[in-house]
Formats: C-alpha cells, sequence, structure tokens
C-alpha cells in the first residue's frame, strides 16, 4: 500500500476574520496562502500546522452558512496535542476565546489523558489534549 496522511480538512465560515485571527493566534497555524475571489467565494485560504493543512472558506456569493450542530453525522470535532494543556488553557483565557465546558470543569479527565474543548468563532470544536496516543 502506498504511504498516506492526513493533509487537510476544510472549514467554512460566515465569520472570516475571527476565524483567521482564530487558527492563527490561538492554535498556531501559519497562513500559507490567501485567495480572494476564489469560485465566488469571499476567500480561500490555506493554514498550515507542521504538515496538516486547514482549507478555511467562506460560503458562496449570497450565501449564509448554516450554524454548526453537534448532532449531526460527520467530522464532530479537530483534535491537537499540546505538551501543556494547563499552560494552554491560561492562555486561551487571557485571549478571550471560548470554552466548552463539561460537567463545570474546562479541564477534564478522560481515559489516558486530559483534555478541554474551544469553540472556533464559526462553531468548530476544537479539542486539545495533553497525550499523544489514544
Amino acid at each position: 500500500m502506498s504511504r498516506k496522511y492526513v493533509h487537510h480538512i476544510c472549514i467554512q465560515t460566515n465569520t472570516y476574520k475571527e476565524s483567521l485571527r482564530f487558527y492563527q493566534e490561538a492554535l498556531g497555524f501559519e497562513l500559507i496562502q490567501e485567495t480572494p475571489h476564489f469560485h465566488q467565494r469571499d476567500f480561500n485560504t490555506w493554514l498550515r500546522l507542521d504538515s496538516f493543512y486547514i482549507e478555511l472558506q467562506t460560503g458562496k456569493t449570497g450565501e449564509l452558512l448554516d450554524p454548526p450542530n453537534a448532532n449531526t453525522q460527520g467530522l464532530v470535532h479537530l483534535c491537537l496535542w499540546v505538551e501543556n494543556l494547563d499552560a494552554e488553557l491560561q492562555r486561551m483565557k487571557h485571549l478571550g476565546y471560548r470554552l466548552k465546558m463539561k460537567d463545570g470543569q474546562e479541564i477534564y479527565t478522560v481515559e489516558n489523558g486530559r483534555l478541554l474543548k474551544l469553540l472556533a468563532p464559526e462553531g468548530t470544536i476544537v479539542e486539545l489534549r495533553d497525550n499523544q496516543g489514544i
């Protein structure tokens, strides 16, 4: 079998500038390419973290994208490993990003590690986890 790896996910947003700032400022993605007026979209942008990309795009002209819904099929969240979860929590709070609490807890323990969940401006749930395994 030939070599494979995850290349990118595509995230659509009605809040382009806020989403772009979140992925760069909060998560450390680097802006690789920003293309305005791309196939009837205001923007189609490529962001990179190591060898993983996010394709961030607006809806087509005149289109208002539906809000995300956690009770749908398909991608539910994106997870990134972080070296120091406690420090990341403090940094996210300082930057003013929204957390998704569980049972009143910002950081909670799961099998084999701890995690927190952030809500990106467009509603994508981004999990930060301190365990590199499953």
